[in-house]
């Protein structure tokens, strides 16, 4: 039964998904120690960048796997086509970040909303992050079809081993070779190398069933692929939206500080953000196979047991937090900024218990775009990611303060979790 599987694929997409965040968790606490808040503000200013990059290689890297599945299932020859059209968009995408990356980063900063010393303390980092965007984008498409061609345990290997390369890195290079911010976008810049060379451990053996060939790129199966990729899009495009918006809000309200203290929640969020987009990733596979072969008791049971999951680990993360949230924000402030530590601590409480409704509306919107509900799944997402949280955002301040700028996070997951049980009983009937 598809029940008794789903837990052999859950467990390494969480996995691979904290492993992800951890590396930027290992970039935070570097460049805090190295550069103190002034660091931090500056890359909390660059991490709407990566969600830019990040989210367009999910779409394309996803929703091509998502389509892989669903047409290998059922026989499709064009099945073996996604996974080259997904890399050679991913490079015709990302000219545009690569000449941004050359020629503007200096304005790119700036927009960002960093004034004359974020901007030089942070435009070494954008230049680099910009430059290797190709890489940042294939490694979805590596990834993602490593784990729908039946080898969940490599993608978490490749995401494991990369993520751990990026933190030793940091280190070595920020400290022993003195690099600075420099150093650390190396390490994060190389880390999908890395990634994508063990995925080829995969790509290369005869179990693989997916290959690359040179082909005209299709518009209609990008098309066609980022339709169910939209869910992964918005899950990473969720985070810079918010960033950008928060850290526009918090510069009006009290300046760097306030922006460093939303980095360290932003940040530290990014792990519980993780693990439920390993939860959402892991049920796709078998949930794409049981809607491919109309298999509605198996789909109901894949959701059940993934929603049911979600609430665990949503329980255990708010805990956690809730008890180590001076522990959490210490690591992260090695100025020993008492205003930082004043935001930050019951900043990070409030945050957090917004991933109990998070949690479920993540699980939800993969399970529809999973089973080919596009149109759902993509409201869903649009609404917890970019909706309801810009509104609440904006509103919520203007009454509470800063303490309305961590409210806006609950309040937007709480409304969309309404319409995610919706959406999920309507397409049951």
């Amino acid at each position: 039964m598809k029940q008794k599987r789903l837990y052999q694929y859950i467990a390494p997409n969480i996995l691979a998904m904290v492993g992800i965040s951890c590396y930027i968790l290992a970039d935070t606490f570097f460049i805090a120690t190295a550069q103190g808040t002034n660091g931090i503000t500056a890359l909390n200013l660059a991490l709407p960048i990566y969600g830019i990059i990040f989210a367009i290689g999910s779409m394309i890297g996803t929703g091509s796997a998502i389509r892989y599945a669903l047409a290998k299932a059922t026989g499709q020859q064009e099945a073996k086509k996604y996974f080259s059209n997904a890399l050679i968009w991913d490079v015709i995408v990302s000219v545009i970040f690569i000449a941004a990356g050359l020629f503007f980063p200096g304005q790119v900063m700036r927009v960002m909303g960093a004034d004359t010393v974020i901007e030089s303390i942070g435009m070494p980092y954008t230049r680099i992050v910009l430059c290797f965007t190709p890489f940042f984008m294939m490694n979805y498409a590596f990834t993602a079809f490593v784990r729908n061609d039946n080898a969940p345990h490599i993608a978490m290997a490749a995401t494991l081993l990369s993520s751990l390369f990026n933190i030793v890195f940091d280190y070595v290079f920020m400290f022993p070779l003195g690099m600075g911010m420099t150093g650390a976008a190396l390490a994060t810049a190389v880390s999908p190398i890395v990634s994508i060379l063990i995925c080829m451990v995969h790509y290369l053996s005869p179990k693989s069933s997916v290959s690359f060939h040179f082909m005209v790129p299709s518009v209609r199966m990008l098309i066609s692929s980022c339709s169910l990729g939209v869910v992964a899009f918005v899950g990473e495009i969720a985070s810079a939206v918010t960033t950008m918006v928060f850290n526009f809000v918090l510069l009006g309200l009290d300046g760097n500080t306030a922006v460093a203290a939303y980095g360290v929640i932003a940040n530290t969020a990014l792990v519980g953000t993780a693990i439920f987009n390993g939860v959402s990733q892991g049920l796709q596979p078998l949930a794409s196979e049981a809607h491919a072969r109309g298999e509605e008791h198996e789909k109901h049971q894949i959701l059940v047991k993934s929603i049911v999951t979600g609430i665990v680990l949503a329980i255990v993360l708010i805990a956690g937090v809730w008890f180590f949230a001076a522990d959490i924000t210490s690591a992260f402030n090695s100025e020993q900024s008492a205003q930082l530590a004043a935001y930050a601590i019951p900043g990070i409480r409030i945050y957090f218990i917004g991933f109990f409704a998070a949690g479920i509306n993540i699980i939800c919107a993969g399970f529809l775009s999973a089973t080919d509900h596009a149109k759902e799944s993509s409201i869903v997402a649009i609404s917890r990611g970019i909706i309801a949280i810009i509104i609440f955002a904006l509103v919520l301040p203007t009454f509470l303060g800063i303490t309305g700028v961590w409210m806006a996070f609950p309040a937007a997951e709480a409304v969309t979790l309404l319409l995610a049980i919706f959406m999920t009983k309507r397409i049951s009937k």
